[in-house]
């Protein structure tokens, strides 16, 4: 119901930025809680950030927190992940998630669970280099 298309990724040294975007197509996005994952060669995905609907409320893995920001602008159907201070740790290819009426009882261990979501996008390459 609704295609996620990620772009941003890139080829960049330890200590330095990239910004992600997930663009969303449809009517219906400020229905929707959008989350960032991340998958490493050999790993399972993993979560890193997500976002509530209206953006009032954002949640981080441990290791990010303090470096990523996520944030969306329901007005253009977009979400970004601005990354920095990157660590070799950071290269995975990082997937935007999307989730439909989240229940207004989850917490932060809802959004964290790649289960929950619905809606994936193809992914976008992240490398970091020491």
């Amino acid at each position: 119901q609704v295609q996620l298309v990620e772009s941003g990724g890139g080829l960049v040294q330890a200590g330095g930025s990239l910004r992600l975007s997930c663009a969303a197509s449809g009517r219906t996005f400020n229905t929707y809680a959008m989350g960032w994952f991340r998958q490493a060669p050999g790993k399972e995905r993993e979560f890193v950030a997500a976002i509530t609907r209206s953006g009032d409320r954002t949640y981080y893995e441990g290791s990010v927190k303090g470096r990523f920001t996520i944030s969306r602008d329901n007005a253009k159907n977009t979400v970004c992940l601005q990354m920095n201070s990157l660590k070799p740790d950071d290269t995975a290819v990082y997937y935007c998630a999307a989730v439909r009426f989240p229940p207004q009882s989850w917490y932060s261990g809802s959004y964290s669970n790649k289960n929950r979501y619905d809606y994936w996008g193809q992914g976008t390459q992240v490398t970091v280099s020491s």
